[in-house]
């Protein structure tokens, strides 16, 4: 039993380290926590065959035999120093994991030092959609509100969320961080992105007939694109669109976004492949619609459900995340979509 359990257990254990438990590692935190995740594996494969290989021994080798159905086994008294080591071991091991692991969750929470210069984003949860707050401190003006996550690479971030109606969960799978979003409560946590690029954002908590959609993504890169892009951000709107009349919106780039904003995941639109079965068919609701009406249903949803729908379905905010310019020209794209 011993030769057996040995042996299974050094299998276990590459077999185990072998598999690729986790998505591609893409902050500090996570890679601590992929350590700590290879440690429990070598600790508790042992400890599984060891318990298996007992039993199955002794399954096999003390089982009833045929003409002992009516007998009673030998009277047996326990053995006291067998019952102390199989209940100090494993105390320590676990005292000891338990010490490891808020090790690991205290250097996770650790905050960095004052000369890093961390970032504090705001998260808002709502169903169901995720809107992204950069304060003022960032903007050099008033605080920027916006569907996109974009971060710097090697900078720590420290991400406020909040929740607006129900319980949500902001989980970045590849970050190894999630935290419950709470109506009345603002909960933390912070990373330190490591790696480039595109990651999806996840509602791990299940919170309504949109749950599986609220999804959206975050950007990892480099310090420069990080700057431009939250210029480009908080520029003030062109007084002209490209197609050179003020207040109009261009229909290219409100088809990009329709996509950077995560609507296909709700709605159904041939012309950007979308689709979504949460929300009304656009190709339907918004045949014939002016502008002006496709502009009241992004930003006062319940202003006009559409029939078989009902209210609320929809987050309210767009009329705060999105700019004027990506608003008139996502009102462009959908009306030239589905005329």
């Amino acid at each position: 039993m011993v030769v057996v359990g040995v042996i299974a257990s050094a299998l276990g254990i590459v077999f185990g380290l072998s598999i690729d438990w986790f998505p591609t590692i893409a902050s500090v935190q996570a890679e601590k926590i992929k350590t700590l995740y290879d440690v429990l594996v070598i600790a508790s494969v042992p400890i599984f065959v060891l318990v298996v290989t007992v039993v199955i021994g002794a399954v096999i080798r003390f089982r009833m035999r045929p003409g002992q159905e009516d007998m009673d086994g030998p009277p047996i008294h326990g053995n006291t120093r067998l019952e102390v080591i199989w209940t100090a071991l494993p105390s320590m091991i676990i005292l000891g994991l338990c010490v490891y692991a808020a090790a690991v969750l205290h250097d996770a929470e650790k905050a960095p030092a004052a000369s890093a210069k961390e970032l504090k984003i705001g998260v808002t949860a709502q169903q169901f959609a995720w809107t992204y707050t950069y304060p003022k401190e960032l903007t050099g003006g008033a605080p920027l509100k916006t569907t996109q996550l974009v971060l710097p690479i090697g900078r720590s971030v420290e991400f406020q969320i909040v929740s607006e109606d129900v319980l949500h969960d902001f989980w970045v799978p590849n970050f190894s961080m999630k935290i419950d979003a709470v109506p009345g409560l603002t909960t933390r946590y912070r990373v330190t992105p490591n790696r480039l690029g595109t990651y999806p954002v996840v509602c791990a908590e299940l919170c309504g007939l949109g749950h599986s959609v609220m999804r959206s993504q975050v950007q990892v890169v480099p310090p420069t694109a990080y700057a431009a892009w939250l210029k480009r951000k908080t520029a003030p709107p062109k007084a002209t669109t490209s197609g050179g009349t003020a207040g109009a919106g261009n229909a290219t780039a409100g088809k990009q976004v329709f996509a950077d904003n995560g609507c296909g995941g709700c709605h159904v639109l041939a012309d950007a492949g979308a689709k979504g079965q949460i929300g009304p068919n656009l190709d339907d609701v918004l045949k014939g619609a002016t502008a002006a009406a496709i502009k009241t249903d992004i930003v006062d949803p319940n202003a006009q459900i559409a029939k078989g729908y009902g209210p609320d379905i929809m987050p309210a905010n767009f009329g705060q995340t999105l700019s004027a310019s990506d608003l008139a020209s996502l009102v462009a794209y959908l009306k030239e979509a589905t005329s």
